[in-house]
């Protein structure tokens, strides 16, 4: 009786993707460089803007301006950084098991989820304090859009992609439906802050500065349009790095969803 070929199951994130030439190769080693310097440049660049210009940070009723700092820092880590490399490791973690893969994925994300929710809190207390209104501007709007969709794609990860592989054969089709959905949104909600971070950039120059002051680009102008600037070329990278996660490679992780 003739052996029956049954395939065997990929053990690792991507080893039965294609082969790259030595080109191809140069272009992903770069492009992840890339991306890992500006990832953490965007943050460190943060820091400096609001610890040189800003008067570092605080939580204090008698200096409300230092509270509101935490604001662009942990927003920029949270969205920009720490979900940055979680979409990344899908990249770069290319000889992991699968399942290393979403714990360090759902590990980032649980570094992102506190600093969001932070600095979350100190923008809506500070506004309380100082008597300005919530939720009026566009930046509000797409930042609470984003943080709203971080939250259910966190809950929905977590859910299907952990918790549902205690009974892994039994939910595998499931799981695997929800793959291109979960990617799909979770890129749509890492644009979001993007477009958050730029709008609420823009917010504060104009408020701090002054049009006037802002348009004669004083050297903190400069430094607010850098990280702007890298906010974009990391949204580029990322975006340019991932583009292959979906259709081709999508359909690979469906047909082995644990």
């Amino acid at each position: 009786m003739a052996r029956k070929n049954i395939p065997q199951r990929s053990r690792s994130y991507e080893s039965d993707d294609e082969e790259r030439g030595a080109c191809e190769w140069c272009e992903y080693a770069l492009v992840i460089t890339l991306a890992t310097i500006l990832l953490i440049g965007v943050s460190a660049l943060t820091v400096f803007w609001v610890v040189y210009y800003r008067e570092s940070y605080g939580w204090a009723d008698d200096i409300p301006e230092k509270q509101f700092n935490l604001h662009p820092t942990l927003m920029v880590a949270g969205f920009i950084t720490f979900s940055g490399f979680s979409i990344l490791l899908y990249r770069i973690c290319r000889c992991f098991r699968r399942i290393y893969v979403k714990l360090l994925h759902a590990i980032f994300h649980a570094l992102a989820f506190p600093c969001i929710v932070i600095g979350f809190l100190a923008v809506l207390d500070f506004h309380n304090k100082k008597g300005i209104n919530n939720f009026y501007s566009l930046h509000s709007w797409i930042g609470f859009v984003a943080m709203g969709l971080f939250g259910l794609q966190y809950a929905v990860g977590f859910f299907s992609f952990l918790l549902l592989l205690i009974c892994s054969k039994g939910t595998a089709s499931f799981r695997a439906s929800l793959v291109p959905i979960h990617a799909s949104f979770g890129i749509l909600t890492f644009v979001l802050g993007v477009c958050a971070c730029l709008t609420g950039l823009t917010e504060k120059a104009l408020f701090t500065l002054g049009s006037e002051t802002y348009s004669s680009l004083p050297t903190e102008g400069i430094v607010i349009n850098a990280i702007g600037v890298s906010v974009v070329a990391v949204a580029i990278l990322v975006l340019y790095t991932v583009r292959g996660t979906g259709g081709y490679r999508i359909r690979k992780v469906a047909q082995h969803p644990s």
